[in-house]
């Protein structure tokens, strides 16, 4: 609850709605308490009194009575009744919608024709048919309310209950043995309740301002009854002369519904769990950058990562995802960067073009150059022309990547025109050439399919051609081929690097296996909690790895004709990175481990191990000696 609250407030416009909304409850509840004149006494010698008059706060109405008591019993009054016509709206609709959902089929068809019957009314009409068939009053104007806004919980309910109902723990709780009730109940409702939560919240304002609309045309409460909707009704005629009783609940009315939209929108984002590790607001269009510390000179490789920092700010907690990590690309060259889930391999890769969330992402120091330019906070158009230009991705999952509605062709041409002038004809050649390029079979077909036309692989080279589009100078390939059977694994390693050969490309590419590593990399960098632990020629580290936990990475991975051996999998779980311990983070789960490990922090040692060059480990009792 403390973490929903804490959400809530960094929206200031929820915030601010949700106090104002909190203190007119608690002026609604404690009315009967106050000393309030009674709202329904007439005092026509003292009508149409302005505010602050002897006795009445916010004056008299055209019968002298009190605005100030009349509005807060009005206000309590129109309270309930939104909020009545909202739980009776979400509890008859919702259900409609999870029934129609769940069972499908006719029933579905059945109940939604229904629905779209009342939704092919304007709502206000059907509000004023209805309370004209039931007669005026408060409690037919809720009734009217209610049913007008069914449809729109119906619908959206119905639309979410679609997609669980064939989900796969819907068809175990059937196999379990449970029936059509309790699987709506358990299995169904848990999962749709924040929806209809959400839906309520950001509807009440809006029945709280129909309900007052009934009153104001004389259908909802009658007199003397006061409520804001009738109150204004009654001033319309003295608007002129007497503006002050008019005012006085259209204020009321307005502060109520805004209050409770904001709340609602409030509600609504804290609810999400894709922001509940973020901020409520949309991601910078590139990483907010905070660097301290000197910016690192530029040493002459065509992609260098030097000494970067990239944390991630969510309240009071700093989760270093990146700590000082310096690697370095050139061209032609193939960089493999390995390591667990969590190592930061991805938003490394990710921070080199600004494109980690902010907030709560942020770049703290370090550089990262390119042809010797710091982007590390350069401008957005900079970066903006560099992407996808000069400097490519390779995303794990092209589903998510590729844009559902649009033909694979015409995503391949706007990669192109985005970046530069040409017209649509030639673009499409070009794109056309570069499904041919990653060895697509009958392009001409292909290039006006959908994504979901498309087997994984084929998905995953059209990624591949994507990143080409422009004849990058890098390409970052972010586990391209991790969701990939081994067969299309095999051929589009294979592609990428008769691409690199033939275009000169340098690949820094990210995966979790090193057997794909000493396929395609020519140089490894090992990471752990947010650190490089080992770098230097792929093969040198194969055969003789330094860092115990390299040597326990490699130790994973089956050989084929190697025999019977144990896979023996890395004890312990890898350490939070918003609390490293101190010394080597791998300390705990190393067999090698001495008491000067967790002493301090260890810095990379560069040097020979087993007399080849170009090796640098963190660890100061390696596998093998440092010469």
């Amino acid at each position: 609850m403390s973490k929903f609250l804490a959400l809530l407030f960094r929206n200031r416009l929820a915030a601010l709605g949700g106090v104002v909304i909190a203190v007119i409850f608690v002026l609604a509840l404690i009315t009967p308490l106050l000393p309030l004149q009674s709202p329904d006494d007439t005092d026509t010698a003292h009508r149409f009194l302005l505010p602050f008059s002897g006795g009445h706060l916010l004056g008299t109405d055209q019968l002298g009575r009190d605005l100030l008591s009349r509005l807060l019993w009005g206000t309590r009054l129109s309270l309930a009744v939104g909020i009545a016509a909202a739980l009776a709206a979400g509890f008859v609709g919702s259900a409609v919608g999870i029934v129609a959902g769940y069972f499908g089929g006719r029933t579905d068809n059945v109940i939604m024709r229904g629905v779209d019957m009342l939704m092919a009314f304007p709502y206000i009409l059907l509000a004023l048919a209805i309370v004209a068939a039931l007669g005026p009053g408060l409690m037919n104007a809720l009734i009217a309310v209610a049913a007008v806004n069914v449809p729109f919980f119906a619908r959206n309910i119905r639309g979410i209950t679609v997609g669980l109902a064939g989900r796969e723990f819907v068809d175990a709780a059937r196999l379990s043995g449970k029936g059509h009730i309790r699987i709506l109940l358990t299995e169904l409702l848990p999962n749709v309740l924040p929806v209809i939560v959400v839906a309520m919240s950001t509807t009440v304002g809006w029945m709280i301002l129909e309900t007052a609309g009934l009153s104001f045309l004389g259908l909802g409460a009658q007199p003397p009854q006061a409520d804001l909707g009738g109150m204004l009704g009654e001033a319309r005629s003295a608007m002129i002369s007497s503006p002050h009783t008019s005012v006085v609940p259209g204020v009321m009315i307005f502060l109520i519904v805004m209050s409770i939209n904001l709340l609602g929108d409030g509600v609504r984002d804290a609810l999400d769990p894709r922001l509940r590790s973020g901020a409520l607001s949309r991601p910078k269009p590139a990483t907010d950058v905070r660097r301290a510390g000197p910016v690192p000179e530029a040493t002459g490789a065509l992609l260098e990562v030097q000494a970067l920092e990239t944390q991630f700010h969510v309240g009071r907690r700093i989760y270093r995802a990146v700590n000082g990590v310096s690697l370095a690309v050139r061209p032609g060259e193939c960089l493999g960067v390995i390591g667990e889930s969590g190592s930061g391999k991805s938003v490394t890769a990710l921070s080199v073009m600004g494109l980690v969330a902010s907030p709560p992402g942020v770049i703290t120091g370090g550089a990262v150059r390119y042809k010797g330019d710091d982007l590390v906070g350069a401008p957005y158009g900079k970066l903006r022309s560099l992407r996808g230009d000069r400097v490519a991705y390779i995303f794990q999952d092209p589903l998510s990547t590729l844009h559902p509605l649009y033909r694979i062709g015409d995503q391949l041409a706007e990669a192109i025109t985005a970046h530069h002038g040409v017209g649509g004809r030639e673009a499409r050649q070009r794109a056309l050439k570069l499904l041919r390029d990653v060895r697509i079979p009958n392009p001409e077909s292909r290039i006006d399919n959908y994504p979901h036309e498309m087997s994984g692989g084929m998905r995953q080279r059209v990624g591949i051609a994507m990143a080409l589009a422009n004849d990058p100078d890098v390409i970052i390939a972010d586990e391209p081929t991790t969701a990939l059977d081994v067969t299309v694994q095999a051929q589009i390693l294979s592609l990428l690097d008769d691409l690199r050969r033939d275009r000169g490309l340098a690949i820094v590419f990210i995966t979790h296996d090193f057997g794909v590593v000493g396929q395609l990399c020519d140089r490894v960098a090992v990471m752990y909690a947010g650190q490089i632990v080992e770098e230097g020629p792929t093969q040198a580290i194969l055969d003789a790895p330094a860092h115990p936990y390299t040597a326990r990475l490699i130790a994973c991975v089956p050989e084929l004709g190697g025999g019977r051996r144990a896979l023996a999998a890395i004890p312990g779980l890898p350490p939070s990175v918003d609390d490293l311990p101190p010394g080597c983070a791998f300390a705990p789960r190393c067999a090698r481990a001495q008491e000067g490990c967790t002493a301090a922090p260890i810095d990379m040692r560069e040097g020979a191990v087993a007399g080849t060059p170009g090796r640098a480990v963190r660890c100061i009792n390696p596998e093998e000696a440092i010469a």
